[in-house]
């Protein structure tokens, strides 16, 4: 159904923010109520409604090991073995890290190798496997195991595994590991399975207020495992369904076992103060809101973005999609907001925010990077300033690809919380009440920045404001 209150709040704040084209819906006990906004593209608009395929980026992953866990449970993987027992050729700048790394590091975001490598490698069968070859000029940036850092890259190793398991593509073996099973008949990787149907188009929002459509569409082949399929929300809510139930089908076969289900919601490494979460599982992201356990994995395209979260203690699921960025975003973290607290009482209280002097601030003060952008941090008002830009490597790579450059980011406002001096939350912004923390070395010294989900760090002798 439709009607109802998810209906007037997405519709309230898809109005109140700008957004082009957005879907939502809810499942509580079985019951699932959808709501619809918007138009699928500015050029060429056409009602959002509940066939409308929209891209979900990262909530991708979450298929990519669950497709993983079926091999697991055939006895063909184990997630504690090193990748090279699989991909004997896999190959990285640190030998060391390329022998070792397991299973389970590519899915808790603990690989520490640069996450973010953007490569096209084609469009031919042989893209994934070209993507992990490329893979061995990554550097370590952290240890093996020790810090959560939100890696893709790591995913496209997965997603090879399960090409060299099955002797099949990596969408094919998904396609029958899970789409087929699960009745998912409305979700797809492929342009040309899309093109025919009802699907929305990116859209960006520039500071002058300007709106475009966000090119190219479509992910690299090489990222399909890390984010690269399109669903519409009733496919989307079969997943979530699934992952709430009990590893059977809606037709009552099997399709994983219980036990391995709910292993994937368990916590494997601590990433507490984190802007994606408290905990990753195995792909899932967990966090701890009033007492109560949540499990999801959102995502983001190119002028796309999506919501999912699962509250398996009270039987809710919860997605979003929407297509205008960054305003998108922000509904969806607003509309989650409302839902949990509407549907299931759970409100997420905000936390304290400090102002502090100067000297203070000064410690966090400093440039810090990724492989893919710098993040200039000074301290501003009584709060921290960061400003974000994308690297000349990496804008070149997104014109390559057909992709708009990025335009310099607005600065976004950090507040440092209470109880804790190295955690943060953004206080004002489309990503207003994203949090994450600084972290320190053994000498007590910040050494890196944890924003967005990735770790970011200092450059060493080059200080902003310190």
């Amino acid at each position: 159904m439709t009607t109802g209150a998810l209906q007037d709040k997405l519709a309230e704040l898809g109005a109140e923010l700008g957004v082009v084209g957005a879907t939502a819906a809810v499942v509580v006990d079985g019951v699932v109520e959808y709501a619809y906004h918007g138009v699928t593209s500015s050029e060429n608009p056409l009602p959002v409604e509940e066939n409308t395929l929209f891209q979900f980026g990262s909530t991708g992953k979450t298929y990519t090991a669950t497709a993983m866990m079926r091999l697991v449970e055939d006895g063909k993987v184990a997630l504690d073995a090193p990748v090279r027992t699989y991909l004997p050729e896999f190959t990285l700048r640190d030998e060391e890290v390329a022998r070792t790394v397991t299973v389970l590091h590519l899915f808790n975001h603990t690989a520490g190798w640069e996450g973010d490598m953007m490569d096209n490698t084609g469009d031919g069968d042989d893209a994934l496997a070209k993507y992990v070859a490329r893979m061995e000029r990554l550097q370590q940036v952290t240890p093996l195991g020790a810090t959560v850092s939100y890696n893709n890259a790591s995913l496209s190793v997965a997603g090879r595994i399960i090409e060299r398991i099955t002797d099949k593509t990596y969408e094919q073996a998904i396609r029958e590991l899970l789409f087929e099973p699960l009745g998912m008949d409305q979700t797809f990787f492929f342009t040309n399975e899309i093109m025919t149907r009802r699907f929305v188009v990116g859209h960006n929002k520039h500071e002058d207020g300007r709106l475009t459509i966000a090119r190219p569409w479509a992910l690299p082949r090489g990222n399909a495992p890390a984010g690269g399929i399109s669903a519409n929300a009733r496919d989307q809510i079969a997943w979530a369904k699934f992952h709430l139930g009990d590893g059977t089908a809606s037709d009552g076969k099997r399709v994983l076992s219980k036990e391995l289900l709910d292993l994937m919601k368990q916590p494997t490494a601590d990433m507490r103060g984190s802007a994606i979460g408290d905990y990753v599982g195995i792909s899932w992201l967990l966090k701890d809101i009033d007492g109560v356990r949540l499990v999801g994995h959102g995502g983001t395209t190119n002028g796309q973005y999506s919501n999912f979260t699962l509250v398996p203690e009270r039987s809710f699921g919860y997605i979003s999609m929407t297509n205008t960025g960054p305003s998108g975003s922000q509904l969806n973290n607003e509309l989650e907001k409302w839902a949990l607290e509407h549907y299931l009482g759970i409100t997420d209280a905000e936390p304290e925010q400090l102002s502090l002097g100067d000297d203070a601030l000064a410690v966090y003060a400093g440039r810090y990077e990724t492989i893919a952008a710098t993040v200039d941090i000074r301290g501003e008002g009584g709060r921290l300033v960061a400003q974000i830009e994308v690297k000349p490597e990496m804008a070149a790579a997104l014109r390559e690809a057909g992709e708009e450059t990025p335009e310099e980011q607005p600065p976004i406002p950090l507040a440092i919380l209470a109880g804790d001096g190295d955690q943060y939350i953004v206080s004002d912004g489309p990503a207003k009440g994203m949090r994450g923390y600084f972290s320190r070395d053994a000498d007590g010294k910040v050494h890196g920045v944890h924003i967005g989900g990735r770790l970011a760090t200092r450059v060493a002798g080059d200080l902003v404001g310190a």
